[in-house]
This record gives structure tokens, C-alpha cells and sequence, in this order.
């Protein structure tokens, strides 16, 4: 990780007596006995980790552990820096499909990348916070809406207690809080290391052309049947955990990408594209505004591709709250992507008319939408209406705590219930009203933030200002997603959601309008001064 060299004060340094330049003997043997020191601490550390890949590994799976070990020792500085593991996350959630993989160690559980990736952070990330001095905490803005949540959700155990070890369901309500910390921690963690803008726009950057990635290799998965991502284990050391899916619709085949949905993928897409807007204005590289317009144009493009290619009609409902909510926020910015949209509407459909009319054309068959929404009940894979009335039935008879968290298990041998494509309804079950109300907090309460401040504190900085705007459009399809789909149960969509998240929490106090404000004693939501006149400052409208 980072190092901080410690610094002496100014005083000590003219008080104290100069001190007589090293000699190149020294300096060499200085030198020499510290490169040797690390040369013996690098063989002793490739031995252990050889020896133990030889003794419990297959040879394929120790042969792959050796190369990884080598290639982080020679990208050492670049891997152990704070940045350099929140890439290593970024890569992991991106393109790693999460219940696809286990790393191959004989343990009594499945160790997934993702997990290992997120314990090694959060551990470096508390032991830095307590050992290093010089590194602070740094404000994390929405900690209160993530700590009413988690309340409203802890709150359903103690209060379901009894029939939870009754049902022998006590170990899983444990391992659901086990999970939350984990998955909650990818927040805390990103915001940690999110310490300048620099970082920041390269996270958003990293983002979105993983993303594109993702969406290019899922068009491809479309058109040939087959997901790259599903394949890893043929060059990685990984051990396959879960077969391969299958989906269709629209007289195809349905992209997963690396997610573990075609409706987790066309969300996470979602989500970049608004992203990908804001780059393609305020963005780093390219430099030249036309060169960068054009590139993210391209990545847009490309992610729209990935949206269609998954065949989701959650898609479209999400990107049109997505697109009202442009509309409302920025009227100009909406303008112009329909105009730029409608052309793109009328090629698509030319090109794909079964697809557009599965997407599109559905929403105007009331009917056989509505009917579609209403098959197997009672089965596994049921339509949302068809799982509504027995999911209020059964909500109805535990209405403020439900069953309790980790009472539900959609997976696996000790399934006991169903997959109901709704995260509210899901966890009004699970626990209760009281749940719902936390949700609502966690998810509405950050997004008013982030608009608020916006329009007061970011009102002349328009860069900051779009970003925080931008995050809010994003919150807003995310929140629409809720209904559609277990948002919850699909790792890589709701870590992706989480890292915005800690974008937003940076902007709202660390970024130069809210370092502004704190310098002028404002507060977090009060308007400046309006700026002297400048052809660069422009209020937000």
C-alpha cells in the first residue's frame, strides 16, 4: 500500500545541526543490504506460497498460482498502492461472474474472488486507518441512510429469533449479516481510497470501459452463443462452481455477460450509460472535447448494444426513468439525446425488429403484457403479478419484521422459497415494513442529498454540479430496477451502484465546492456568493 514519508517540522529542521552526507561506501551498502533484505524476503515468501500450491493444488491450478505470484512481484508497485487495489476490485466485479467461480483451495466453502479481493482491502484499509496516523478517515456523507437500513434490517432477527432456530435457519440469518458487512464494505473501502478527483474520474473511467468491454464481448455472446466468461477457468486458476445458463427471447439468445443475469447486466449497463454521457463532457482524456464527445459517443453506443443484446425489458423502464429524469433536471441535455435517439430508434428497429419489438413494442400490447406477468404461479420462475397476491398473503401475517433476514433461500439444496424479480416485495417478506422503510432511506436519502446539493453548494461549479446530478439519474434507475429484479442477489450490479455511491459521497465532502464551503464556514447545502463575471462560471439551470 501507499507509504507517507514522516516529515520534520520547519523548526527542527533550522534548530537542528546538519547532518554530514553519506559517504558512497555507506550509501552502497545501504543500498545493497536493503535490496538484499527484500531479495530474501521475496524468495522466502515464493517458496512458502510454491510449496503449499505443490502440496494442495492440482499441478494445472499450482502452475497458475506461481504465475500470478510472479507477475504481482514484478507489478508490485503498481498492485500494492491504494489505487492499485481499488482497480484490482473494479477488474474482479467487472469480469468475474460472482456464483461462477471459487478459487481451487480445498476449504469447507467456496472462497470466490470477489470475496477474497474485498477482505484483503477491508483489512489493509483497517490497519491503515489504525496504524497509519497520517492517513485519515474521510467523511463518508450517507453514513446515517446506510446505518438506518442496516438497523431495520438487524432488527428482524432478534425479533424472529425463535422461529429461526426452530426452522434450523439461525447459521443462515448469521451468514446474511456476515454478507451485508462484506458487501456494504465495498462503499466504505471505495470511498476510503477515493482521496483526489484524480482518482475519482479514474474510477468513472475504469467503470465505463469495463463496462464497454463487457457489453461488446456480450453482443458478440449473442450472436455466437458463447460467453467468454464462462471460460476463465481455461486460463485462469479458477474452479468452476456453477454451470452455464441459458436464456432466450426474442427469437435468440439472450447475453449474460459476466453477470449472473441478463437482467443484472442490462441494469449495470444502464447505469454506465449515464456515466459514460457525463465523460464524454467533463471527462480527462482525450483532452480535445471533439476527440472525447466522439469516444464516449462510441462507448455509449456500444453499451446501449450490450443493453439490447440481454433482451430486458426492465431495461427500457429503467432507461426511460433515467431519460424523465433528464428531462426534468437538465431539459437541454434530454432535448438533445432524443434527438440524437430517435434516429438511432428507427435503425435499431430496422436492423432488429424482433428485439425492439420484444422491448419496445410489448409496452403496447396492454393485454398480453399484463398476461405475460401472470404465468406459472407457483412455480419457480413465475411472473411478478403471479407472485404479488401469495407474497402480500404471506406478508400480511408477519407485516412490520417479516420472517427475518436470511430466512429465505432461493438457491440451492435448502431452497425454501422463490425468486420473486422484486427486491421491495423481497424484502418486506424477509424483514417486514420495517425493512422497506430502511430501504427507502438508503436508497431516496442519498440521491436528495446529491440533488440538493447540486442546486446550492455546486450551483456555479457546472462540473461538479452534472456529476452530482448524474449520480441522481443514476439512483433514480436503480431505485426503478428495485421493483424488477432482486437487486440485492446480483452482486455485480449492486457493487457497481455502491462505487457510485462513494463518488457521491466524495463529491459531498471532498470535492473543491464542498472544500469551498467548509473553508467559507457554509454549510454542506448553502448557496456561495454568486461568482464576479467570468466566461468560465456559469450557474447550473
Amino acid at each position: 500500500m501507499e507509504q507517507v514519508a514522516p516529515r520534520l517540522h520547519d523548526s527542527a529542521a533550522e534548530t537542528a545541526p546538519a547532518a554530514e552526507p553519506p559517504t558512497a561506501d555507506a550509501a552502497g551498502a545501504g543500498s545493497s543490504s536493503g535490496g538484499a533484505a527484500r531479495m530474501v524476503t521475496a524468495s522466502v515468501i515464493l517458496a512458502i506460497v510454491s510449496i503449499v500450491a505443490i502440496l494442495l493444488l492440482p499441478p494445472i491450478a499450482a502452475g497458475g498460482v506461481l504465475l500470478f505470484v510472479a507477475v504481482l512481484y514484478l507489478a508490485r508497485r503498481a498492485v500494492f498502492s491504494w489505487v492499485g487495489g481499488l482497480g484490482i476490485l473494479v477488474a474482479v466485479v467487472m469480469f468475474i461472474p460472482v456464483r461462477r467461480y471459487a478459487l481451487p483451495i480445498p476449504l469447507p466453502f467456496e472462497l470466490e474472488p470477489y470475496r477474497v479481493v474485498l477482505v484483503l482491502l477491508l483489512g489493509a484499509t483497517a490497519a491503515a486507518l489504525l496504524l497509519d496516523r497520517s492517513r485519515p478517515w474521510r467523511p463518508v456523507a450517507f453514513g446515517w441512510p446506510i446505518g438506518i437500513f442496516a438497523a431495520a434490517m438487524l432488527v428482524s432477527i432478534p425479533v424472529n429469533g425463535t422461529a429461526l432456530v426452530e426452522q434450523s435457519l439461525g447459521g443462515t440469518a448469521v451468514g446474511a449479516v456476515v454478507n451485508w458487512v462484506l458487501m456494504l464494505s465495498v462503499f466504505y473501502i471505495t470511498r476510503q481510497i477515493l482521496s483526489t478527483e484524480r482518482i475519482v474520474m479514474g474510477l468513472l473511467a475504469a467503470l465505463v470501459w469495463c463496462g464497454t468491454i463487457v457489453a461488446l464481448l456480450a453482443i458478440a455472446e449473442r450472436v455466437t452463443r458463447v460467453n467468454l466468461f464462462w471460460r476463465l477457468n481455461s486460463f485462469l486458476p479458477l474452479e468452476v462452481i456453477a454451470d452455464e445458463s441459458e436464456a432466450y427471447r426474442a427469437g435468440g439468445f439472450r447475453s449474460f455477460g459476466s453477470s449472473q443475469h441478463p437482467i443484472a447486466l442490462s441494469v449495470m449497463l444502464c447505469l454506465l450509460i449515464a456515466v459514460a454521457i457525463y465523460l464524454a463532457a467533463y471527462g480527462g482524456r482525450p483532452h480535445n472535447p471533439i476527440n472525447r464527445r466522439i469516444l464516449y459517443g462510441i462507448a455509449v453506443v456500444i453499451l446501449i448494444g450490450g443493453v439490447l443484446s440481454a433482451v430486458s425489458r426492465t431495461a427500457i423502464v429503467v432507461l426511460a426513468v433515467m431519460f424523465l429524469l433528464t428531462l426534468l433536471l437538465r431539459p437541454w441535455l434530454g432535448i438533445t439525446l432524443f434527438a440524437l435517439g430517435l434516429p438511432a430508434l428507427a435503425i435499431g428497429t430496422a436492423v432488429l425488429p424482433k428485439v425492439f419489438d420484444t422491448l419496445i413494442g410489448s409496452f403496447f400490447d396492454f393485454d398480453a403484457l399484463i398476461a405475460s406477468q401472470y404465468t406459472s404461479a407457483g412455480f419457480r420462475g413465475a411472473g411478478r403479478l403471479a407472485d404479488l397476491e401469495p407474497s402480500l398473503a404471506q406478508a400480511a401475517a408477519h407485516p412490520f419484521f417479516g420472517t427475518g433476514l436470511g430466512s429465505r433461500i432461493v438457491t440451492g439444496d435448502d431452497q425454501n422459497a422463490f425468486i420473486l424479480d422484486n427486491q421491495v416485495l423481497g424484502t418486506l417478506l424477509e424483514t417486514g415494513a420495517v425493512g422497506v422503510a430502511g430501504l427507502a432511506v438508503f436508497i431516496l436519502a442519498p440521491a436528495i442529498m446529491m440533488l440538493v446539493w447540486a442546486y446550492t453548494s455546486a450551483r456555479y461549479e457546472p462540473r461538479y454540479a452534472l456529476l452530482a446530478l448524474t449520480l441522481v439519474i443514476v439512483s433514480g434507475g436503480y431505485a426503478t430496477a428495485l421493483f424488477f429484479f432482486d437487486a440485492f442477489g446480483f452482486y455485480q450490479t449492486f457493487f457497481v451502484y455502491l462505487m457510485l455511491l462513494a463518488v457521491g459521497a466524495w463529491l459531498l465532502t471532498a470535492s473543491p465546492p464542498a472544500l469551498a464551503a467548509e473553508a467559507a464556514g457554509r454549510g454542506r447545502y448553502e448557496t456561495p456568493p454568486a461568482p464576479l463575471a467570468s466566461p468560465a462560471a456559469s450557474e447550473v439551470s
